[in-house]
């Protein structure tokens, strides 16, 4: 194991998911601080240590992806709204990244693990994979569909266009629970509280049970993270 942090912000692919904020409801100003940097950078640092190794592991013993080498980035930019989100670089290697106001706002280091083991389940879980040819099957089936009622050219690739969006979103939800699971028993297995940590997800707007939504409710995710506790022996 590697333990990599870098301090800048990345050219990334797409990501599976994030836990920003959404625009509409985003504040304006700037992002307030629950810790001092000085005491978020040192909590993070601490974290990366605990979850890295043990989202490694587990990665490694799932076989799920070839690559499990974690690189754990941070955009340092202060005016960013908390976010954080899953990708891989060029190279294939996996990426979790975090702004900076995002560490700055958690309210203890089991939310920080909790969030981190989070976004590597979406990797170990390979969710960008499932994502994507999700997407290419339904753009198929939609275009298809609209060369068989004696479409257009435009109105294939319309149609494809709205089955991509459609295919991307069908698993959506679905992939935050998974990512819920897994992300309580990295968290876990490193030492804290994913109870406590899952609690950050309930400061965020609730998106509610919304048709092709990309996040499930908040209530969902809780009982999710709760049944596996158990399961746990917590």
């Amino acid at each position: 194991m590697r333990c990599t942090v870098v301090l800048s912000a990345l050219a990334l692919l797409v990501a599976a998911c994030d836990v920003s904020i959404p625009t509409s409801q985003a504040p304006a100003e700037e992002p307030k601080w629950v810790q001092t940097p000085e005491e978020a950078a040192r909590s993070f640092t601490e974290v990366v240590r605990a979850v890295e190794p043990v989202a490694e592991r587990e990665c490694r013993r799932r076989a799920t992806v070839a690559n499990c080498d974690f690189l754990i980035a941070v955009d340092p930019n202060p005016r960013a709204q908390p976010n954080a989100f899953q990708s891989v670089d060029v190279q294939g290697r996996p990426v979790l990244t975090f702004t900076a106001s995002l560490i700055g706002s958690v309210h203890n280091a089991d939310e920080m693990a909790f969030v981190m083991g989070h976004e590597a389940a979406h990797h170990i879980a390979n969710h960008l994979a499932r994502q994507r040819q999700s997407s290419a099957d339904a753009a198929e089936v939609f275009g298809g569909l609209a060369t068989l009622t004696g479409g257009g050219t435009s109105d294939v690739e319309k149609a494809k266009e709205l089955g991509a969006v459609v295919g991307a979103r069908a698993y959506a939800k679905e992939f935050e629970l998974e990512a819920d699971e897994l992300g309580t028993i990295i968290t876990w297995r490193a030492g804290y509280d994913p109870m406590v940590g899952a609690l950050f997800f309930t400061r965020i707007p609730d998106p509610g049970d919304k048709f092709l939504g990309t996040h499930p409710p908040n209530k969902a995710r809780m009982e999710t993270v709760a049944r596996t506790v158990r399961s746990l022996g917590g």
